[in-house]
C-alpha cells in the first residue's frame, strides 16, 4: 500500500523530463506546489472495532508500506514535515516502508535522532538514469548509513555500469520510459546491467520495457498497459519486485 504524506514536485534531472505524473504532458496531476496531504499522519491512524470493542491501526502490522511515490521523500519542501514522517516510521517497526528517490545528496537533512546505521524497517532506494547520474549519486548512496538500500535505474536512458557501486546493494530494477514523448529503453542496456548483478550476486529485476523498447536493432512501440508484461517476458529476472509500486518516471 501507499502512504502520501505530501505531494507535488519538479524536475531534479534527465529522467524527470517526461515524467508521467507532473511532467508537462501529466493529465493526472501536473503540479509542483509541494503540499501537506491529508494522509500525513496514516501510520498512525486508528479505526475503533464496535464488535471486538478495540482500537487498532488502519494500516495492519506485517504491511509493506509505499512511501512518497507521488514525490520525493528528500524534496527540500519537505524539510520541516519529514521529523515527523520519521517519527512516525520510528513508531510502526511492525510495518516494512519503502520510498525512491532522485535527491539521495540531502539524505543527511532531518535525519532523526537514534538513526544509527538506519532502521530495520526502511529501505531506501536510489534512482539512475544514466551513467553520469549514476557516477554523483551511487557513491553518496553507498556512503551513507542505509540498513537496506536498492537501486532503481529508471527510466534508462542509456548504457550504465553499476559495477563500482553494488556492494551493501539488496537488488537492482530497470524500467524504460512510458509517455507519447519517451525516450528509447535498449534491451542491450539492460542485459548488461542484469550481467552485472549476477556477477556480484545481487537479485535483479527488468520492471518495464517503456513505450519505446528496442530489441536486435528493432524499435517496439509497446502499449502502456503491456509494457509491465514484455519485460516480464524477457524471462531475465531473477526477482519478483512486487514492492517497487513506483511507474517508470518516478
Amino acid at each position: 500500500m501507499g502512504w502520501e504524506p505530501w505531494t507535488g514536485c519538479y524536475k531534479e534531472s534527465e529522467g524527470c523530463t517526461y515524467c508521467w505524473y507532473y511532467g508537462p504532458y501529466s493529465k493526472r496531476c501536473g503540479q509542483n506546489t509541494v503540499v501537506k496531504t491529508n494522509d500525513f499522519d496514516m501510520p498512525l491512524q486508528t479505526v475503533y472495532m464496535p464488535r471486538k470493542k478495540i482500537t487498532k491501526y488502519k494500516i495492519e502490522s506485517g504491511k509493506n508500506v509505499g512511501v512518497c511515490f507521488t514525490t520525493d521523500f528528500f524534496i527540500k519542501e519537505a524539510d520541516e514535515w519529514r521529523v515527523d514522517a520519521w517519527n512516525m516510521i520510528k513508531q510502526r517497526p511492525d510495518l516494512n516502508f519503502m520510498f525512491l528517490t532522485k535527491r539521495i545528496d540531502r539524505f543527511n537533512i532531518s535525519l532523526p535522532d537514534g538513526w544509527g546505521d538506519g532502521y530495520d524497517n526502511v529501505t531506501i532506494g536510489c534512482t539512475v538514469e544514466n551513467q553520469e547520474i549514476a557516477d554523483y549519486r551511487l557513491p553518496l548512496f553507498i556512503s551513507y548509513p542505509i540498513k537496506h538500500r536498492l537501486i532503481v535505474c529508471g527510466p534508462i536512458l542509456g548504457a550504465i555500469d553499476l559495477s563500482p557501486y553494488l556492494q551493501g546493494i539488496e537488488r537492482v530494477s530497470v524500467g524504460g520510459e512510458s509517455g507519447r514523448d519517451a525516450r528509447e529503453c535498449h534491451f542491450d542496456w539492460v542485459l548488461k546491467i542484469k550481467a552485472q548483478c549476477e556477477k556480484a550476486g545481487i537479485p535483479f529485476s527488468f520492471r518495464s520495457t517503456g513505450s519505446r523498447f528496442v530489441k536486435d536493432g528493432v524499435l517496439h512501440k509497446i502499449n502502456p498497459k503491456m509494457q509491465h508484461r514484455t519485460a516480464r517476458e524477457m524471462n531475465i529476472n531473477t526477482l519478483n519486485d512486487n514492492f517497487i509500486m513506483t511507474e517508470e518516471n518516478e
